[in-house]
């Protein structure tokens, strides 16, 4: 089969590797969609894990192979994976830490060399620890909207960590295809949606999904607009969907008194983020991270996702054949006004069918 393999920094290459051989409590996958994350791009980037590896985790895709093992499924059938299920037994998940227990840490789907989810290849095996994570996609929605069910979840997880309550104001800094996700949910919940973006494009998207205030990002005086906009109380909540310190300080002077400040996109580790400790003990602001996603949510997810309540179609941009991945990559990385979430495709059109 073809598979898009990782060789070094920067280095992917379209190769002929084996179909993966699946044992007696696994299952073949026949790869349709594949979204582009910007984990994978980090890990591309900077090298931060050896080569060889096949990357892609938001998979789509036709169950072609079943071992003898398993029940629940038969070939034919059209699901999304999930490249990560926590033991639920650990001290970590006893604690909903799921991201921190260490079989969630294992990635339990790949096309070859150490698993590193695979989607970037025509077939993968799902391992039997990662089985419960496999979701079947109704005759309605299409390969595309399964892809898109493990970055919703992780907005879902981060949504739930915050304590905000109808009317609140919540900022959500950065509209690409995760903020855009984050605003939709939000708005949901009853929040007050204050957008934020450097690309009026993104703006107008925002609106679209619920934002009930949509301001430049570089804006000099987007900290006083912010503050008639809360009748000078203070955001009860801000979520950070861009890799910008600056952001996430303005932010945090932004809350009111015990607001949250939700870090979603620092994922660089060694950086140093400078804050006034005071605002989070005398202000008794609190800083949140949130990072992938959380196994409980997985049928609320589905349904947000597969009813349209939480429309994603809108949110693909572009899609690329396996072969050219690497310019998917590229663009992911070096996002345009006009580009959201990118999904690399096997099946062509039979990936957007429904």
């Amino acid at each position: 089969m073809r598979a898009v393999v990782y060789r070094g920094v920067n280095d992917l290459r379209v190769e002929t590797v084996p179909v993966p051989r699946i044992g007696a409590g696994e299952l073949l996958v026949k790869v349709a969609a594949c979204g582009v994350c910007p984990t994978d791009i980090k890990k591309i980037q900077y090298g931060t894990v050896a080569p060889p590896r096949i990357f892609g985790h938001e998979t789509a895709g036709t169950i072609v192979r079943v071992g003898a093992r398993v029940h629940g499924f038969k070939p034919g059938d059209r699901v999304a994976l999930h490249h990560h299920v926590p033991c639920m037994n650990c001290h970590f998940c006893r604690h909903r830490a799921f991201a921190q227990c260490e079989q969630y840490k294992r990635t339990g789907i790949t096309a070859g060399f150490e698993p590193a989810g695979g989607g970037y290849a025509e077939f993968v095996r799902v391992m039997n620890f990662v089985l419960p994570g496999v979701v079947k996609i109704p005759a309605k929605n299409s390969f595309e909207e399964g892809a898109m069910l493990e970055p919703v979840n992780t907005v879902l997880k981060a949504v739930r960590r915050l304590n905000s309550l109808r009317g609140d104001a919540v900022l959500v800094a950065g509209q690409g295809p995760i903020g855009l996700m984050f605003t939709r949910l939000l708005q949901l919940t009853g929040a007050n949606v204050v957008a934020t973006d450097l690309f009026d494009a993104r703006l107008k998207s925002a609106r679209r999904y619920g934002a009930k205030w949509t301001l430049c990002g570089d804006d000099p005086s987007l900290g006083e607009k912010i503050g008639r906009l809360t009748q000078a109380r203070g955001l009860d909540a801000a979520v950070i969907c861009v890799p910008s310190d600056a952001v996430a300080r303005e932010a945090l002077g932004w809350l009111r008194g015990g607001g949250q400040l939700l870090l979603f996109a620092h994922t660089k580790r060694g950086d140093e983020f400078a804050f006034d400790p005071a605002a989070v003990c005398v202000d008794e602001k609190d800083l949140l991270g949130s990072y992938s996603a959380d196994f409980t949510l997985q049928k609320e997810v589905a349904r947000i996702v597969f009813s349209r309540r939480l429309d994603v179609r809108p949110l693909i941009t572009h899609r690329f054949p396996l072969i050219t991945t690497a310019d998917a990559v590229n663009l992911a990385a070096h996002p345009t006004a006009q580009s959201l979430k990118i999904l690399v495709e096997s099946q062509g059109e039979e990936a957007r069918a429904t």
